[in-house]
């Protein structure tokens, strides 16, 4: 494993594997064991300006390649990751503390995507349409955007650089990705040596491993990129839109969530209970998915808490390396830091801790509040952490309301008897996704991501991909003459 972050410890600039000239290093940590993984030195500005000249270059071969070539391309990736699952899923527990479980979900996204994204080479299509004018004939060609800058988060990076990086590649754009400085293998590096190793023509892919207080916007500013895909917090997030505005470049955004599961008084609650400890815990809550809070209605709350309580109690804290465990490590000890006040805050605001989860090193055991003020700013935020808020409602109506009391609408869930119930529900929920009788967290290859306020703009998956990472030209052909007015 040392060897294998020391492999990639480096910027991919170009084809090349090479030093970056900053004046320091990002270190990547361990978030359980505080073990030092690798050391990187920043890309400057200037690696930047290399990396999206490098792609620029590249580019224009790579949209003129048979898409059927571009196919074997991605072929090729998922089978890199296929060969190397098992090395790959232990960087994961190694680099951000995923579970052994949570290794294995990322993964098997990983693998979908990729799969998704080798079928999307083949997708694009134009279209002849019809003219008012007598002898014309309109075609409309559905190009790539030419170079496309990524931005990856921290909590599922090797998924989530992938979902955006293999569909803008299969569309014959190149890329230029940044993962967060947090997993700069699993997010970056490693994604490159997977393409590098499936055969991808050099420039195509290029990654630096850096920092905003190095680069400051260049990485948005730089005028080859047409499009930024940025995976993350809503702060930054409306500060790349700003940039990207400022630039006429197009912005896809995923960022945070808020997300509210709804327990009506018909649900089957022992499901319920489960969908809900598996919606709010995976991953030591640090997913924009889960479920924040926990609506449960009056009639069912009783039984609903007692049970929630009992199975959230039984989830086992420690290392992300043992089968065995369901919580593992914050990314960070600023992050168990801020998890941990929140909580002491909330609670000494008057909620009541059900559970109590207390803070060593990066772990933070799971807490589960309920007795919240309905103005207490805890209801409204994102909490990426081990902390499930239990609020109580009386009918749907009720429901409804405090699930869009907040600024953000990514995901969601309804648990109830009655399936058309369930999608009334639904309906009246402000996000972008729902789920009817399941947990928050989901994502597939063919179903548009996205949210609503401010939980991000634009849609990935599917056919949103061609939205996301094509553009389109319309060439006009005029048979005979066309008559002019002067």
């Amino acid at each position: 494993m040392a060897s294998f972050f020391t492999d990639l410890a480096q910027q991919y600039v170009d084809g090349e594997w090479r030093t970056g000239k900053g004046s320091w290093d990002i270190i990547d940590f361990n978030p359980y064991s505080g073990e030092k993984l690798a050391s990187i030195t920043v890309a400057t500005a200037e690696e930047v300006d290399q990396a999206y000249r490098a792609a620029e270059r590249a580019q224009p071969q790579w949209a003129d390649t048979n898409p059927y070539d571009r196919r074997t391309v991605l072929e090729k990736a998922l089978r890199v990751v296929e060969e190397r699952e098992q090395e790959i899923g232990e960087a994961i527990v190694a680099e951000l503390g995923g579970t052994r479980l949570k290794a294995g979900f990322e993964l098997h996204l990983a693998k979908e995507f990729l799969r998704e994204a080798a079928m999307l080479t083949l997708t694009p299509t134009g279209q002849i349409l019809p003219s008012p004018t007598e002898g014309k004939e309109n075609r409309v060609y559905r190009l790539p955007v030419g170079v496309v800058g990524v931005v990856s988060p921290f909590n599922f990076p090797f998924l989530l650089s992938l979902k955006s990086v293999a569909p803008a590649l299969a569309l014959g754009n190149a890329v230029v990705l940044k993962p967060h400085q947090s997993t700069p293998v699993c997010g970056g590096t490693l994604i490159a040596k997977v393409f590098e190793e499936a055969g991808l023509p050099a420039g195509l892919l290029n990654v630096v491993v850096t920092d905003v207080a190095e680069i400051g916007d260049s990485l948005l500013e730089h005028p080859v990129p047409r499009v930024i895909s940025f995976t993350g917090s809503d702060r930054t997030g409306r500060h790349v839109a700003r940039v990207c505005a400022a630039h006429l470049k197009r912005a896809v955004l995923e960022l945070g969530g808020n997300s509210a599961l709804i327990v009506l008084d018909d649900a089957d609650v022992d499901y319920a209970v489960d969908a809900a400890v598996f919606s709010r815990y995976i991953h030591q809550g640090q997913v924009c998915m889960a479920a924040n809070r926990i609506l449960v209605d009056r009639a069912v709350e009783r039984e609903f808490t007692e049970k929630f309580v009992a199975r959230v109690a039984a989830l086992r804290v420690g290392d992300p390396a043992d089968p065995a465990t369901h919580i593992g490590p914050l990314i960070s000890s600023s992050q168990a830091d801020a998890v941990s006040r929140l909580v002491d805050e909330t609670v000494a605001a008057g909620a009541t801790a059900l559970l109590h989860g207390r803070a060593e090193g990066n772990l933070v055991g799971p807490s589960v509040l309920t007795g919240l003020a309905a103005d207490s700013p805890v209801l409204r935020q994102e909490i990426f952490g081990p902390v499930a808020l239990l609020v109580p409602f009386e009918g749907e109506d009720e429901a409804v309301r405090i699930a869009n009391d907040t600024p953000y609408g990514l995901s969601g869930a309804v648990h109830t008897g009655s399936i058309e119930r369930g999608i009334r529900v639904g309906h009246r929920i402000r996000t972008g996704m729902i789920h009817v009788n399941d947990g928050t967290v989901h994502d597939e290859p063919l179903v548009p991501f996205g949210g609503e306020k401010n939980s991000g703009l634009g849609r990935l998956n599917g056919a949103s991909m061609l939205e996301a990472f094509t553009t389109q030209k319309w060439i006009s052909v005029q048979h005979g003459r066309s008559p002019f007015p002067f």
